[in-house]
């Protein structure tokens, strides 16, 4: 089993609901993302997905989110934890990369390159991680 991950950065505020708690107020986070990527099988170079398409997707995807207020996003239904932004990466990506030809979705006995998670951390101390596959 071979494994790759790029990481990447972005910047947005956002608020949670029936939390009750300071993470009711509006605040902000410098997100790290971590994309992971695995499979058994190898490409003909050698790879298992080049470094360079998964970071451009991660960043694509991730521009939608910077320095914005995430509340906004409908997708979050004005919840953005960090559970909810994992989850809209992993999709985001999958389907950016299905559509320049790269089929990275998950599902039983693939061999080839699939997204395996997604990581979100809000902090250095505080993770929240997307797998598809449970």
């Amino acid at each position: 089993m071979y494994e790759v991950r790029v990481t990447a950065d972005f910047a947005a505020a956002h608020f949670l609901r029936d939390y009750n708690g300071k993470c009711e107020n509006l605040h902000g986070h410098n997100y790290k993302v971590y994309a992971h990527v695995r499979g058994e099988l190898l490409n003909e170079g050698g790879m298992l997905l080049d470094f360079t398409k998964l970071k451009g997707a991660l960043r694509k995807v991730i521009g939608q989110l910077d320095h914005t207020n995430l509340n906004d996003l409908k997708y979050f239904n004005q919840n953005p934890s960090a559970e909810r932004i994992a989850t809209y990466i992993y999709e985001n990506i999958v389907e950016l990369l299905k559509q320049e030809g790269e089929d990275i979705s998950c599902h039983e006995g693939k061999k080839n390159a699939y997204l395996w998670a997604i990581d979100v951390f809000e902090t250095d101390t505080s993770r929240a991680r997307y797998m598809p596959h449970g």
